[in-house]
């Protein structure tokens, strides 16, 4: 993975340190152009001097030091140019010019300084052009004229115009790969971001997913397991006495094994059917392929999951076990959305397998209320009678949970407590829109 830009800033500069210069080449690249110009300005200050009667070494060293200026040129670019527009009518720092227009429209100066400065520099640059044709030109003819300016204009121009367009060229072209650089590195953040949300939101939709398959798997084998406990410790006491009701019971014990045991095969199946379950070999795992797999198990479990209509054997069943159980419905049943009549199957299961558990021989009130845009449930038991012995079920408290969580999943209301009359009441409205 490359580096990004707030990388590179906590890194710090790796090559700095050579004043203003950022590279090594930088520093080759400016000393050798400066002592370039000195020496070029030095050689123009010879001729300089015998034109105007200034000492030769007075011209040679203005020379010097007027040209090494263009050592500060990434820096200064502003005094570049003004110096050498200065220089201009003792033409001198050709070199100096050219570098120093090129870096300055390179630069970061306000376009209106750059348009001033070249102004400058080409008005100075004609003048002088002009000038020196001039006096060189002995022709006495009126086209003189006209070819001595058209030649001032052309030279005034190419020592000017070339090295201020290469570097509005390189300045933009640095401009936009700084902001490509910025925006890639801003793109790298996010992706980042990202990433890191996406394995947030894959674990919770693993987390999500074994929790649906524990409460699954705690329904399936809770309440046909309590039942067939409850059988046993009857056969148990009726079988010195009544061999035929043992009978029965042992053969309702061995229904309800068999019920179970077809229930988690389905539920494996269920497991097992989802591409998206099956754990890679290796590396993180998809947030596509767990939310597939979520969305895959929680829809086949819903398809396959018990009814509303079964609510009536599952109270005989408990009926069978020795519960007095009353099934009271109020409206008429209809259709509903497969996850709404799961949970709803599965809250009155729940709340009667507590009732085995907790409240053994106590009278149980099943109701259950088919409302316009809701359906209601509620099972509530009285107080034990005291008389039936304790089937001994271990309780792990994950049953209320369980239904709250399915409750609440689906946007319904939950409620659970004991009655003033010593029993317990659970409570539930789901949305059926």
């Amino acid at each position: 993975m490359t580096a990004t830009g707030a990388d590179r800033e906590a890194a710090g500069p790796t090559t700095r340190g050579y004043w203003w210069w950022e590279r090594r080449r930088g520093v080759a690249l400016d000393v050798g152009l400066a002592l370039v110009s000195a020496l070029e300005c030095a050689l123009e200050g010879v001729r300089f001097a015998g034109d105007t009667g200034l000492p030769v070494p007075v011209a040679v060293i203005f020379g010097l030091l007027a040209g090494s200026v263009l050592l500060v040129r990434r820096r200064r670019p502003i005094a570049v140019v003004l110096v050498s527009i200065a220089m201009t009518p003792a033409e001198m720092g050709f070199l100096m010019a050219l570098v120093g227009l090129y870096t300055l429209a390179a630069s970061d100066v306000p376009r209106r300084i750059t348009v001033v400065l070249t102004g400058m520099t080409l008005v100075g640059t004609l003048i002088v052009t002009y000038v020196r044709l001039r006096q060189s030109v002995t022709a006495q003819a009126e086209s003189g004229d006209w070819y001595v300016l058209l030649m001032s204009l052309f030279m005034a121009l190419g020592l000017t115009a070339p090295s201020v367009l290469l570097g509005l060229y390189i300045g933009a072209r640095r401009r936009l790969m700084e902001s490509l650089r910025e925006r890639a590195d801003s793109l790298e953040r996010e992706l980042s971001l990202l990433a890191d949300r996406a394995e947030e939101r894959a674990e919770w939709a693993r987390t999500e997913e074994r929790g649906r398959i524990a409460r699954e798997m705690h329904d399936v084998v809770a309440h046909r397991v309590s039942l067939m406990v409850v059988h046993a410790a009857a056969l148990q006491a009726v079988a010195p006495k009544d061999p035929a009701k043992a009978v029965r019971n042992a053969a309702l014990v061995g229904d309800m094994g068999r019920q179970a045991l077809t229930e988690l095969r389905e539920m494996l199946g269920v497991l097992r059917s989802g591409d998206a379950l099956v754990a890679p070999p290796a590396g993180r795992v998809p947030l596509a392929s767990v939310g597939r797999a979520a969305a895959a198990a929680a829809a086949a479990a819903a398809e396959e999951g018990p009814r509303l209509r079964e609510v009536e054997a599952l109270v005989a069943q408990s009926r069978e076990a020795g519960m007095t159980v009353e099934l009271s419905v109020d409206g008429e049943l209809r259709r509903y959305a497969p996850e709404v009549e799961q949970a709803a199957y599965r809250v009155v299961q729940e709340a009667l397998t507590n009732v085995h558990k907790h409240a053994a021989g106590a009278k149980t009130w099943v109701r259950l209320a088919h409302r316009g845009s809701e359906v209601a449930m509620q099972v509530e038991n009285g107080p034990t009678d005291g008389a039936t012995a304790d089937a001994g079920l271990p309780s792990g408290g994950n049953g209320l949970v369980g239904m709250r969580e399915r409750v609440l999943a689906l946007g319904g209301v939950f409620v659970s407590g004991p009655t003033d009359a010593g029993g317990y009441r659970v409570s539930a409205v789901l949305p059926t829109v």
